[in-house]
């Protein structure tokens, strides 16, 4: 995948985090997908968008687990 395949793609993810919250770990988890693939390539990343993913990971990592275990 081009570098520029890469950079619409991930604005894409971008804009679905601001249209849809509700899924913001599988969003997550595709930005993710989309950096490592930078990384693979051997391209720079962008420093907002590491930032982005650090951000991202607080905030799940600080948001209580919706459906809780039952016992």
């Amino acid at each position: 995948m081009s570098f520029e395949e890469l950079k619409v793609g991930i604005q894409m993810l971008l804009e679905q985090m601001t249209e849809r919250p509700e899924d913001a770990h599988e969003l997550q988890e595709m930005l993710r997908e989309k950096l490592a693939e930078m990384r693979g390539l051997g391209l720079p990343l962008p420093d907002d968008l590491v930032e982005l993913e650090k951000r991202l990971e607080q905030d799940l990592a600080a948001k209580p687990q919706e459906g809780g275990e039952r016992s």
